[in-house]
């Protein structure tokens, strides 16, 4: 994969991180602090529990504005196929919120934008690296 393309992958997985945190965490606060929303039922006298959703939501949005911000390398394929491998497979293992929330749509899109991620950084690392193997020849 040329730079190009695999900067312009970052930017649009930054923009996708940006996106969905934020939203994410408007959700979590709204659920966690004012008993309202899509968590609220699952958060429903015990708010606390929503501090691993703010957390992961959180984080997902330092990533996003990291990578919005950073220099391209093509080492941030390996790293974001990393990062969306976690927020899939978390999002597999507790599908059951998403039921009890009843978001599915949200989860079916999120998790599905996951995997697509994974695919396309790897196909991008695997690619940029034919790129560098070919060009030291």
């Amino acid at each position: 994969m040329t730079p190009f393309f695999g900067n312009l992958l970052v930017r649009f997985n930054a923009g996708f991180l940006i996106l969905a945190s934020v939203g994410g965490l408007a959700t979590d606060i709204a659920g966690s602090f004012f008993g309202r929303g899509a968590e609220a039922v699952l958060l429903n006298n015990a708010p606390g529990t929503g501090i691993g959703f703010i957390e992961a939501h959180g984080l997902a949005l330092i990533i996003g504005v990291t990578l919005w911000r950073t220099a391209y390398s093509r080492n941030w394929h390996a790293v974001l196929a990393a990062v969306h491998v976690l927020l899939g497979t978390a999002n597999l293992l507790f599908w059951q919120f998403f039921i009890a929330a009843d978001v599915l749509v949200v989860g079916g899109v999120t998790t599905a934008a996951h995997w697509l991620f994974v695919v396309a950084h790897l196909a991008a690392l695997a690619g940029s690296a034919r790129v560098a193997a070919a060009s030291s020849h």
